[in-house]
Formats: structure tokens, sequence, C-alpha cells
């Protein structure tokens, strides 16, 4: 009995250590801006994104200012689906160019 606590206890402990781990790696990546620009495009989706590479005018997109951390949601060769961490639009997502992402 006493061997299946401890079992129970350093697997729990280990979970929990991982799951700290994974809260701190998330928010390593950050929006980085092109050139001599201080701000990085946040378009709604990709379509969007797509679109306005060919056709820049009428297409809207947030401006979020350089280094703002985020949480990569899911990336391709065009770019990533990106959560803001911190700042004033914590919690907005969006496609960003994979150049501006870090």
């Amino acid at each position: 009995m006493t061997r299946h606590l401890r079992l129970v206890f350093t697997l729990a402990g280990a979970i929990a250590i991982a799951a700290i781990g994974c809260q701190r790696s998330a928010a390593n990546h950050k929006l980085v801006a092109a050139g001599d620009k201080h701000s990085v495009p946040l378009y709604a989706d990709e379509a969007t994104y797509q679109k306005a590479s060919h056709q820049p005018e009428g297409v809207r997109a947030e401006q979020v200012a350089d280094q703002t951390p985020i949480v990569i949601i899911s990336s391709d060769d065009s770019g990533a689906i990106v959560e803001i961490v911190d700042g004033p639009m914590k919690g907005q997502n969006g496609f960003v160019s994979k150049d501006n992402v870090d």
C-alpha cells in the first residue's frame, strides 16, 4: 500500500512539473515587425491574409505591437494562427505571416 501511494505521489509530481514547463514554454514566441516597422498585421484568418497579399486595398488587419508575446495555435507554410497572451490585445487571435513570428 505504501509503495502504491509513493508511486501515485511521484507521478502526480512529475505531471505537475511537466504542466508548469508547458505553461512557461507556451509564451516563448513573439511577434516580430519587419524592417523599420513597429507593428505586425494580425488578420482575421489565413484567407484574409492571402487576399491582402494579392490585393491589399480594402483588406483590414489589426496592428499589433512589435515583440508582443503569443502562443502559436497552428501553423503552415504561409504563417500561423496565434493568440496574444499579454498586452492590450490579450486573448485576441488571428493569422500572421511566418516572417512575423519568432
